[in-house]
């Protein structure tokens, strides 16, 4: 797909709009479709903590076992097709919950199943958007891209569990599902409007007989040799083992040891979704600057570090170090990802975006749960605070790492990225 002139204004550029509303959509089916699902296991299949945390994993999971594969997929099949069919999938199993329910036929069984499969579809479309976007505009406005994208997205992060709540308040988890579902099917309209030269290959395409482990083998090379990526891989795996083990902790915590009324736990969430849209807005020029390595390197460790507020709150004014805490994280960490996506992209060949992005995503999330399911065993025996404060230690760790000294061998970067 031909680029359209620098010049030109992304939000003139149509295909790119068209993800841009993609990216809302889905976010809002998803926000949508976890509230009600597990509000619907709880209220209707009387669902007790072990059961609502399956759910919660299986969302999960996929993505930290499967993407390495939808990464495979996505750079041997015609991408515009596999996006449409992957949210219309979506569109069609949130949707096959209200109709098991009003027929009387609603299972534990079921829901696994759902929250599974749309696992599975939620993180190989995400892979098939990030090996879109090179082929949508240009790499020298991959950066700027990516912010806006990651705004579109969070519009629906933040709005999507308000619509959800009322939705459910209002009409019922199975309306609500239904939503989710129309919101899915909106999704995949909106992807069909893409043009169709996105089917296009990206490069000219290896030898059929070119094997599923043979394919996964060349993207994890291409991941090994660029070093940089290597790092801010395993750096960002690190930092997701600290702040899943946080996250977890991070609502017991501030309620029962910190005593904050609700009304100031729910500000500090508040506070990191403004932290967010900040990001968003100061990632472009902030990347563009000091080049995508370099930014890395600096919000790593500043994401790390902020990780040791939360135990800080225990002996000092709990409110506001919480308050810091979200800011400086948010920021951080959302200038990180899109810093890391961008230059995951500007070094993935012609061909590979999907195998480099499978990989990416799989030790990402492989983590979260590790840190969350961790420190929530080590608090039991150990204190919160303790492990608190471990957790922000390993975060702090793996965000230093990425200034350890550099081989002389290292390959280039692309300019945007230096």
């Amino acid at each position: 797909m031909t680029a359209p002139p620098e010049t030109s204004p992304l939000r003139r550029h149509r295909p790119f709009v068209l993800l841009c509303a993609e990216q809302t959509a889905g976010s809002v089916g998803r926000q949508i479709t976890a509230l009600a699902l597990t509000l619907l296991a709880v209220t209707v299949l009387d669902a007790g903590p072990f059961a609502a945390s399956v759910i919660l994993a299986l969302t999960y999971l996929p993505g930290a076992v499967l993407s390495p594969v939808a990464g495979v997929l996505v750079d041997r099949v015609r991408l515009r097709r596999l996006l449409v069919l992957a949210t219309s999938l979506q569109a069609l199993v949130v949707g096959s919950v209200p109709l098991a329910r009003a027929a009387g036929h609603l299972t534990w069984l079921h829901l696994y199943a759902v929250a599974a499969v749309s696992g599975t579809l939620t993180f190989t479309l995400s892979i098939a958007l990030q090996a879109a976007l090179p082929r949508v505009v240009g790499p020298d406005r991959l950066l700027a891209a990516n912010s806006a994208l990651t705004g579109a997205r969070t519009i629906g992060q933040i709005g999507g569990p308000a619509l959800g709540g009322v939705l459910v308040g209002l009409t019922g988890t199975g309306a609500a599902l239904t939503a989710g579902s129309i919101a899915y099917a909106v999704e995949a309209l909106v992807l069909f409007a893409l043009p169709a030269t996105l089917d296009t290959p990206a490069a000219p395409q290896k030898a059929p007989s070119t094997s599923p482990t043979a394919a996964l083998r060349a993207g994890l090379e291409v991941v090994r040799r660029e070093r940089r990526l290597y790092r801010m891989v395993l750096a960002g795996a690190g930092l997701n083992l600290g702040s899943g083990a946080s996250a977890a902790l991070y609502v017991l915590y501030a309620s029962r040891e910190l005593h904050l009324p609700a009304w100031q736990l729910g500000a500090t969430y508040a506070m990191f979704s403004a932290a967010t849209v900040l990001g968003i807005v100061v990632a472009g020029r902030f990347g563009a600057r000091p080049g995508l390595w370099r930014t890395t390197r600096i919000c790593g460790p500043v994401a790390g570090a902020a990780g040791f507020l939360v135990p800080a709150a225990s002996v000092g004014p709990a409110f506001p170090l919480l308050l810091v805490y979200q800011v400086s994280y948010g920021l951080a960490v959302t200038v990180w990802t899109i810093s890391l996506t961008t230059l995951q992209q500007l070094i993935a060949p012609a061909g590979m975006q999907g195998r480099v992005a499978g990989f990416n995503q799989a030790a990402l999330l492989a983590t979260v749960p590790v840190g969350a399911l961790g420190g929530g065993a080590l608090a039991a025996a150990l204190g919160n605070v303790p492990v608190l404060v471990a957790a922000a230690a390993i975060a702090l760790a793996s965000g230093a790492t990425l200034w350890a000294p550099m081989r002389a061998q290292e390959l280039p970067l692309p300019d945007q990225a230096q």
